[in-house]
């Protein structure tokens, strides 16, 4: 059995697809009440063997209730930036992974887990995935803090040495669509372009980058899964990775692609920045993928217009949006 807990989530689900594709339907979905919400149409489609809720699933995971685990994909987390409830991010995604991490220690199980490249900050330490320099970084966000103090806890213990942790660039693609205001732009642009023919983007408050050209590492999800998956069938190569596309892009760039993929001429709106975010913008990420090439992983991430072509024509333009 394979596990996959955020599994009716964006990237757990697209990583249950992936799975399926490859003729594993043996899998356990842990996520928090999906059944009936929004997040149940990412997984049914799906083949699995077992549905569990977050909280029900790490206690029986410890009581020895749960048999036969080949793997753990760890991906489930609160994952929203503007979080301000330090004390439930540390127990929901620093102490719940640790728990997770020991169980599978103790019983020689595969663990991936999710970490984030938000723990980069503004990006002044840069954006290497070197282990010596994790305890240096700087979170702009609650949510970032709580993914660094498990990479760093992971790091002194020498755990990181036993399982594998994905910093996740900024993942966009199908199964997206519950997340609210934590939905990637381009699914929010599409919408504004296919009701309104005009997109918005924030407006840039630092001189050397004009409006709309913030750089981001955008990944697309059925590439961040391949890539998962290749460590997996890989179990020799652990460690902390950054998993993005290794190219910074616009947000521009980004506007650009989706007018192509929709047939539309551009027309955007820059429009001011809430002032929540103002102090924990990044304004540059571009992952270092030196650690995962020197790992051997092969995977081809596709660039913007690639990867939008594919979720607009595909899925987000179709007749089922979902993977």
């Amino acid at each position: 059995m394979i596990v996959i807990t955020g599994g009716a989530g964006f990237i757990g689900s697209a990583l249950a697809w992936k799975l399926n594709e490859l003729g594993h339907t043996d899998l356990l979905i842990v996520d928090q009440e999906a059944e009936g919400s929004a997040k149940w149409d990412n997984v049914r489609k799906k083949s699995f063997s077992a549905y569990f809720e977050s909280g029900h699933f790490l206690d029986s995971l410890e009581a020895g209730r749960i048999r036969d685990v080949l793997a753990v994909f760890h991906m489930g987390a609160c994952s929203d930036t503007t979080q301000t409830d330090a004390l439930f991010l540390a127990a929901n995604n620093t102490l719940y992974t640790r728990r997770i991490a020991e169980w599978c220690l103790s019983n020689g199980v595969y663990l991936a887990y999710a970490s984030s490249a938000a723990v980069y900050g503004d990006g002044a330490r840069g954006f290497s995935d070197d282990d010596a320099l994790a305890p240096k970084l700087k979170p702009l966000n609650l949510y970032g803090q709580s993914k660094l103090d498990f990479d760093v806890w992971a790091i002194h213990r020498g755990v990181h040495k036993a399982v594998t942790g994905f910093r996740f660039f900024n993942v966009y693609g199908p199964n997206e669509y519950h997340k609210g205001h934590m939905r990637s732009v381009t699914h929010k642009g599409f919408e504004q372009v296919r009701d309104t023919g005009r997109l918005k983007l924030f407006k840039s408050y630092k001189k050397e980058y004009p409006d709309g050209g913030q750089k981001r590492d955008f990944l697309y999800v059925k590439d961040c899964v391949e890539a998962m998956v290749w460590f997996w069938k890989n179990p020799q190569e652990k460690g902390i990775y950054n998993l993005g596309a290794g190219r910074a892009e616009t947000w521009n760039d980004l506007a650009r692609a989706l007018f192509k993929a929709m047939d539309k001429p551009a027309a955007i709106d820059y429009i001011e920045m809430p002032a929540n975010l103002k102090n924990q913008y990044q304004y540059f990420t571009e992952a270092d993928l030196t650690k995962l090439r020197a790992a051997g992983c092969p995977t081809e991430f596709r660039n913007l217009e690639r990867g939008v072509e594919d979720y607009v024509k595909n899925y987000l333009a179709g007749s089922d949006p979902y993977l």
